[in-house]
């Protein structure tokens, strides 16, 4: 049986609403980059394409650092109890720095090596550098910024990250657009200026949240004096909570690059097409981890806030058929748009070909998708049960899908569209143990301290 609580409707409705806007906006920073390189150079999109999944990378695991606060901060925010969120907060901010250190280390000592992870093309590996050498400095501002929006979204703020984000890609198209192709008497700078203009973004995006969070949020009132401490026994809670989180969302980055890898190591034109298809499918894919990271606050208050397993059951039927209904609109949506969307770049017909038929794979691949990542990220991850998805994600994409897709691109000789299906042919198997899972309830789990 469906719920009926209309304050359910409306709260997820503004959060995934909210959410997903956000998280296209901030992957529109990249995209932007993608078309106006597209209509550059299809050899300068190919090598920002490269130096994309390191951040891609970087993304997914900051977010878990991100997500694994939210799943535990929001147990203590149906329980109204701020100190701790801020608490929290502190200790998520130290392990993002570190991780961007690190990153950013290894790209400065390493750029051309690793940029040639990704495609053996010198051409695309010096455009790939060029790019690098601007766009590593977003690093530390990104994972500051990622953060704070992570602790706004646990007190349910999430406008103001919404509003940035649209700053920020007003900026970062502007300055694309001036130096990239040397308008009004800007010198055409190609790459470079694409990395200038997300760098810019990137800026302005950290130093408005930062304005925001310490000078005006009157929710979770974080101060700077928060940061300068860690509470031992809140670090433990944490590193139990997030690690699975990490580790997953880490493998599940490092696995999404080596798709990149094999298909730039077949040919030039498999990475340029599958970097056209695959921006257009996060940009549409966005509904989806909208939806998650809403089901996750979702369930993480009413579990903290003790309302009872009959309302969780509720809830987490209800938001299973909303994932099937937004999958099924996605999957429509990616199959109509994708010929008007290749027409924007200027492309081989060999590249749009293949371009296309990665779509056509990716329309099928969204539905199940959308249903599968919000149960395992939001629902199950959500509610406490951090583990799960690590398991499964180890058994389908690294003991299964890229075996199979390394053997089939390298060994057997097969085409790219026959990779590319292979490499998401998980999105597709993983509903099982999502469905059982789910419905078992064996998730529903009390993370906070009395």
């Amino acid at each position: 049986m469906l719920t009926r609580d209309r304050k359910f409707y409306r709260t997820f409705g503004v959060l995934c609403a909210t959410l997903m806007l956000e998280q296209a906006v901030i992957l529109s920073v990249n995209l932007a980059d993608n078309i106006m390189l597209g209509r550059y150079s299809e050899v300068s999109m190919a090598g920002v394409s490269a130096v994309n999944q390191i951040q891609f990378v970087l993304q997914q695991v900051v977010y878990a650092v991100s997500n694994g606060m939210i799943i535990l901060g929001s147990q203590y925010w149906g329980q109204s109890r701020t100190a701790e969120i801020r608490k929290l907060s502190s200790i998520a901010m130290r392990v993002s720095l570190a991780i961007v250190v690190a990153l950013f280390a290894a790209v400065s000592l390493f750029p051309r090596e690793v940029v040639g992870l990704f495609t053996p093309d010198e051409a695309i590996i010096d455009e790939g550098v060029k790019y690098l050498d601007i766009i590593r400095y977003t690093y530390l501002f990104f994972g500051v910024s990622a953060i704070l929006m992570g602790t706004m979204r646990i007190a349910e703020s999430v406008r103001i990250a919404l509003g940035v984000s649209v700053l920020s890609l007003a900026l970062n198209c502007v300055i694309n657009y001036v130096l990239i192709f040397g308008n009004f008497g800007a010198p055409e700078m190609g790459v470079r200026g694409a990395a200038i203009g997300t760098l810019a973004a990137r800026v302005v995006e950290c130093l408005i949240l930062i304005g925001y969070v310490f000078l005006h949020d009157r929710r979770i009132c974080l101060k700077l004096r928060d940061f300068l401490r860690v509470d031992r026994a809140m670090l433990g809670d944490f590193l139990r909570v997030a690690t699975p989180v990490i580790l997953t969302q880490a493998l599940w980055g490092v696995a999404n690059a080596l798709q990149t890898v094999i298909l730039g190591h077949m040919s030039p034109v498999a990475i340029a097409a599958q970097s056209i298809s695959s921006n257009i499918f996060q940009l549409l894919k966005v509904a989806s981890v909208g939806a998650a990271s809403a089901a996750s606050i979702i369930i993480g208050k009413t579990i903290g806030e003790n309302r009872g397993m009959e309302r969780i059951r509720e809830y987490s039927r209800t938001l299973q058929v909303m994932f099937v209904a937004i999958g099924l609109i996605l999957g429509a949506a990616l199959f109509i748009i994708r010929i008007p969307m290749l027409d924007i770049y200027n492309i081989s017909d060999e590249t749009r070909a293949l371009a296309n038929a990665y779509m056509i794979v990716q329309s099928v691949v969204l539905v199940t998708m959308s249903y599968q990542m919000p149960v395992n990220g939001g629902i199950i991850r959500g509610g406490g049960d951090t583990k799960f998805i690590m398991i499964v994600d180890i058994i389908s994409i690294w003991l299964i899908v890229l075996p199979l897709s390394y053997l089939a691109a390298f060994v057997w000789n097969l085409s790219p569209i026959v990779v590319i299906i292979l490499l998401n042919s998980d999105q597709v198997f993983k509903c099982m143990p999502a469905f059982i899972r789910v419905n078992s309830y064996k998730w529903v789990r009390q993370l906070t301290r009395p």
